[in-house]
């Protein structure tokens, strides 16, 4: 009898988030004020267009326009954005003019609350994640429209989520943030040995390659 052989799957990287917008030029000043690139705006007379913008570090991007989607302005809910450090994040936003909330996290395994449906956090409680633990921590803040984004701050992945052969950073500041971690975490090292460790830089790239990985970290 004939079998089929599975085929190795396909590589679906995910691009495009369109965004229903109402003024094209409104919305372009914003998200150029964000410091999102600007990738292409194109028109073809007056009565089509299209801008894509990209977030710093992100393979995914936006794009809106003129008669590029029959949303309703401000439709886009639940964005998340994550970033590694939630307060740095939320300070450039103030920095740059635009309306952020204060930073939350989620009452722990409670999904309920009136709150606006987020995937999580929506009973509210001031203040990042006491532990600072990843997927815990939130800002939010919105597009002229009312599109709605979510700051999610991410340190560590849970297991499964990063291919634990591959290490990648998106930006210098990610990358920074991470060496610092490794640095704590490897201060605690040398506290547990009793001296110096001379093979430090072995000993964070292994702690910055398992915490992206969601893997458990060197002692």
């Amino acid at each position: 009898m004939a079998t089929t052989k599975l085929k190795t799957a396909v590589d679906m990287k995910l691009e495009i988030v369109v965004l229903g917008v109402s003024d094209v030029d409104r919305a372009k000043a914003f998200y150029e004020n964000l410091g999102w690139r600007l990738d292409a705006d194109f028109a073809h007379g007056d009565d089509w267009r299209v801008l894509q913008f990209t977030p710093p570090g992100s393979g995914c991007s936006v794009i809106f326009g003129k008669n590029v989607t029959a949303a309703a302005p401000g439709s886009a809910q639940g964005l998340y954005l994550i970033v590694s450090d939630i307060e740095a994040a939320r300070d450039e936003l103030l920095h740059r003019g635009v309306e952020v909330s204060e930073v939350f996290h989620d009452a722990t395994g409670v999904y309920d609350g009136p709150d606006e449906p987020y995937l999580f956090g929506r009973r509210r409680v001031s203040g990042a994640d006491p532990e600072h633990r990843s997927y815990r921590s939130y800002a939010s803040f919105r597009d002229p429209d009312g599109n709605g984004w979510l700051f999610q701050e991410v340190t560590t992945r849970l297991p499964g989520r990063i291919d634990p052969a591959t290490t990648t950073f998106a930006s210098a500041h990610d990358l920074a943030s991470a060496l610092r971690r490794a640095e704590a975490a490897h201060g605690e090292h040398e506290k547990r040995i009793g001296h110096h460790d001379a093979n430090w830089p072995e000993w964070y790239a292994a702690s910055m390659a398992a915490e992206q990985a969601g893997e458990e970290l060197p002692q």
